[in-house]
């Protein structure tokens, strides 16, 4: 088992905000993010609020759980591996220009 620092979880954290921006990521893990800032956010809680030091042990264990779920995805992007999405940079644009083909058929009867 990877040794997990503080300034690891921090970066996941950071790293959230460029995940929800990345349109390469599937709805279900950026709804699991959601789903989490709303929950921590509304003021229905399993615990409540009030007892101070263990009602905010339900939202610590819900964040440990989606960044723990979603590490390798994080990981991806405040390391620098996750590449550049060019998919609306270059969208419906003819790429391959001035080049000469022919098409043959390989079926000669």
């Amino acid at each position: 088992m990877q040794f997990i620092s503080f300034r690891v979880i921090l970066k996941r954290i950071k790293a959230v905000f460029y995940m929800l921006k990345d349109r390469t990521v599937p709805f279900r893990k950026k709804a699991l993010i959601i789903f989490g800032l709303v929950y921590l956010v509304l003021p229905v809680d399993l615990i409540p609020p009030i007892l101070f030091p263990f009602g905010f042990i339900d939202d610590l264990i819900l964040w440990i759980y989606i960044l723990w779920t979603l590490k390798d995805e994080l990981d991806s992007y405040w390391m620098g591996e996750k590449s550049e999405d060019l998919s609306r940079k270059f969208s419906g644009k003819n790429m391959v220009e001035g080049v000469e083909y022919k098409v043959e058929d390989d079926d000669k009867e």
